[in-house]
């Protein structure tokens, strides 16, 4: 909460700066005015309560009143919010509110798109680390409200040994080993590009492989190779397209870095 409290700190004195003249011109302070926050578009919304808090930041006197919660599909014309309160605090508070709510509704959307495709096959469509400095926190937990799971959250949580590390290690079994005798107890996950590095990291015993830009028959193959000796996770050249077929594939997770770094923010605005 801190963190976010900052982040949201930050962004207002970034976009209000030393005042919102144009409102200080235009319209009286003694203003109240109502407002109403909707969705131009179908989405799934997400950060409702960050934009509350937006608002609550600029003016603690605005009353809010959310309608929808995060994490629920609607339909275009659907009012999200409604709020009142003086009109130049809710004028100051908008782009800000909207920035986070926009942002965060159009990856639960996008997420939403990838979980519906993949609904019935048993594969689970996880994020990535490719998010925007200082909102990961809130990219993953929008990647949660469209019914995505989350990978790791940063380096310190989970063992993942990609290609970098086996080209320094000198070797995949060499890799998986030290990880295992560091101390950490977590499980080992192996990203293989090729079929020989899939056989290396089964007999260094990976908890999870990660087939990295294999095909759908590529991972079908694997698949039979693994055989329950380890989870199986695909990424790279994952779209809306090919979802599926890797799901039907048989894959225990399938890992989508555009669900954060390409999602289109949603199309939300604020009424008076």
């Amino acid at each position: 909460m801190n963190h976010l409290n900052k982040l949201i700190k930050l962004a207002l004195k970034e976009d209000i700066g030393r005042g919102d003249i144009t409102s200080d011109a235009t319209i009286s302070a003694f203003a109240i005015v109502s407002a109403k926050i909707v969705a131009k578009e179908n989405l799934v919304p997400a950060g409702t309560d960050i934009a509350k808090l937006v608002f609550k930041a600029v003016d603690k006197k605005i009353r809010i009143k959310i309608k929808i919660r995060d994490g629920r599909f609607v339909k275009k014309g659907t009012v999200l919010a409604e709020l009142k309160g003086r009109a130049r605090s809710l004028l100051a508070a908008e782009r800000t509110a909207l920035n986070f709510l926009q942002h965060l509704s159009g990856i639960a959307t996008l997420t939403r798109k990838f979980a519906t495709r993949v609904k019935g096959t048993g594969g689970k469509i996880l994020d990535t680390r490719k998010t925007l400095p200082g909102y990961r926190f809130l990219e993953k937990y929008a990647v949660r409200m469209g019914g995505g799971a989350n990978h790791r959250m940063g380096l310190y949580d989970a063992y993942l040994i990609k290609n970098n590390h086996i080209a320094i290690a000198g070797s995949v079994a060499f890799a998986i080993s030290a990880a295992r005798e560091s101390g950490y107890a977590k499980k080992v996950e192996v990203e293989v590009r090729n079929f020989s590095e899939l056989k290396e990291a089964l007999a260094g015993g990976a908890d999870v492989i990660m087939l990295d830009n294999f095909s759908p028959k590529m991972a079908t193959m694997a698949k039979a190779m693994i055989c329950r000796m380890a989870k199986i996770e695909v990424s790279g050249g994952i779209n809306l397209s090919n979802v599926r077929r890797f799901a039907k594939a048989g894959v225990d997770f399938i890992s989508v870095g555009a669900i954060t770094h390409s999602a289109p923010a949603a199309d939300i605005h604020m009424i008076i």
